[in-house]
């Protein structure tokens, strides 16, 4: 196989990981790496005697998903690499979260956490590796018993690796005890829901219950922004993509996405008169459901209006 055939293999892998059904295999993949590099237990492994806040929890999740993103210097991009702070900054997107470009930028970002030992799943390790110049120049997430995930070098990819001695430890996220509590607050029941200040928003902007908004994205995508179905739905609430075009959306923002399906649900529950009926609507289509003059005779789409339906009430 030749260089250039070899980076569009790989670079056709990278797609595959990144489809809804290639989720099992993603979570399989971390637990080979976990193993490998000396964690134990899940994406949520911590330091001893650590909680993992559903925060934290989330960024680590976000951050298995480009195990294996080959290094590339600049790069910001899973289908063609990552450097170290584009990886970190990619990852808190997926979040709903801004970050600077550079490493030596998101090192002012947060806040300082004094040593290793107050670390928490989440956190961002700098390092000053170059001796030609002074100043910060990599960046990992921390996962938890002094290991982290990280884009190292070239001819490298991103992994599970010890931290070692970083130079600096910021905190984007809130404290583990404090993040509990003000998440509550934010966002009521959807504490250590992934976007769910998001799903809030859009909730209050529209008229549409949160917990319904954060249902549709657990059962459609399962909170993966990256989730491409096999009949080309995409994004975190799969979006088809003539849908998204009506609504002005980018399916793959998951701000834009979360906005533009509180204002589809709003309008199906205006045309249909129910929830029910527009989540019908949301999973076969408008025309689909008007036809049968309600939820229609499909096993999917019943199945669909019930997961939505019981995992927003146990969020309300």
């Amino acid at each position: 196989m030749d260089g250039l055939s070899a980076v569009q293999s790989r670079i056709g892998e990278i797609h595959a990981r990144f489809s809804l059904t290639a989720v099992p295999s993603s979570s399989a993949q971390w637990a080979s790496a976990a193993a490998a590099a000396g964690l134990t237990g899940t994406s949520s492994a911590t330091g001893a005697g650590t909680a993992v806040s559903g925060s934290g929890s989330a960024v680590v999740q976000a951050a298995q998903r480009y195990l294996g993103v080959p290094y590339t210097w600049g790069g910001t991009d899973a289908s063609t690499g990552f450097d170290c702070s584009g990886l970190v900054q990619q990852v808190y997107a997926d979040l709903g979260v801004s970050l600077p470009r550079t490493s030596s930028q998101q090192a002012t970002t947060g806040r300082a956490v004094a040593s290793l030992a107050e670390a928490q799943p989440g956190d961002l390790v700098f390092f000053d590796n170059s001796s030609s110049r002074a100043g910060i120049d990599h960046v990992g997430i921390y996962v938890g018993g002094g290991k982290m995930i990280a884009a190292p070098q070239e001819g490298d990819v991103v992994k599970v690796q010890s931290v070692g001695t970083p130079s600096l430890i910021r905190r984007v996220l809130p404290d583990a005890a404090a993040s509990a509590a003000s998440t509550t607050t934010a966002s009521g029941s959807l504490a250590g829901v992934p976007y769910a200040n998001l799903f809030q928003q859009a909730g209050a902007r529209y008229g549409v219950s949160s917990a319904l908004l954060a249902a549709v994205a657990k059962t459609e995508s399962g909170f993966d922004s990256a989730a491409v179905s096999s009949t080309g739905a995409q994004g975190l609430m799969q979006f088809m993509p003539a849908t998204a075009r009506s609504l002005g959306v980018d399916p793959s923002d998951p701000a834009s996405a979360i906005d533009g399906a509180a204002r589809y649900l709003k309008g199906l529950t205006q045309q249909f008169g129910s929830t029910e009926l527009a989540l019908a609507a949301y999973n076969a289509g408008p025309g689909t459901v008007a036809r049968y003059g309600g939820i229609p005779p499909y096993a999917e789409t019943q199945s669909y209006v019930q997961k939505v339906t019981t995992a927003a009430e146990a969020w309300s």
